[in-house]
């Protein structure tokens, strides 16, 4: 990334990091907000930056929408199955630019829900380099359905849209 962090393994820092999404339910009519916490991870920056990597663990149990009674269900088998699936797991394994120097930054990679890994691409929309510290604003859109998670069609939308703040220090 131009005028980006230096090349080196940045720890994701939990307390300052937050998965938040959005998604439609109850046939479309009503948004449901919410978050996920990181547990831990790291994002390892290369030169080329195209050669960096990331790697990060999202615990079920910390999915948040504030319904306790939604966030058990959500967590239960019927949904993101805490009990036999604990963690949500994203492995980036590629930055691509697009053309230009100040073009569309993507990381792809691979996330693993309930056991299942699918492709996954996040759009970086801010990356912040400060000394040790880095800061990374990406978004994606998730089709749960695509991982197994498919109760309540209709009622509860497919696609969540998600928004990453990842502070890392080195």
């Amino acid at each position: 990334m131009k005028n980006g962090p230096l090349p080196g393994v940045y720890r994701i820092d939990p307390d300052a990091s937050r998965i938040r999404f959005r998604m439609r339910a109850f046939f479309g009519l009503f948004p449901i907000k919410g978050t996920f916490s990181v547990a831990h991870g790291s994002i390892a920056v290369a030169e080329p930056e195209s050669a960096s990597t990331v790697e990060a663990v999202i615990p079920v149990d910390s999915f948040s929408s504030g319904h306790a009674q939604r966030d058990r269900h959500v967590r239960s088998a019927d949904y993101l199955d805490s009990a036999l699936h604990p963690e949500i797991r994203f492995h980036g394994a590629e930055v691509q630019r697009a053309e230009g120097a100040e073009g569309e930054v993507t990381l792809l990679g691979e996330l693993t829900v309930r056991g299942v890994t699918r492709p996954a691409a996040l759009t970086l929309e801010e990356v912040i380099a400060d000394g040790p510290r880095l800061s990374v604003r990406a978004m994606t859109v998730v089709d749960r359905y695509a991982f197994g998670v498919t109760n309540a069609k209709g009622m509860t939308g497919r696609r969540l849209r998600i928004a990453l703040d990842v502070v890392a220090v080195r």
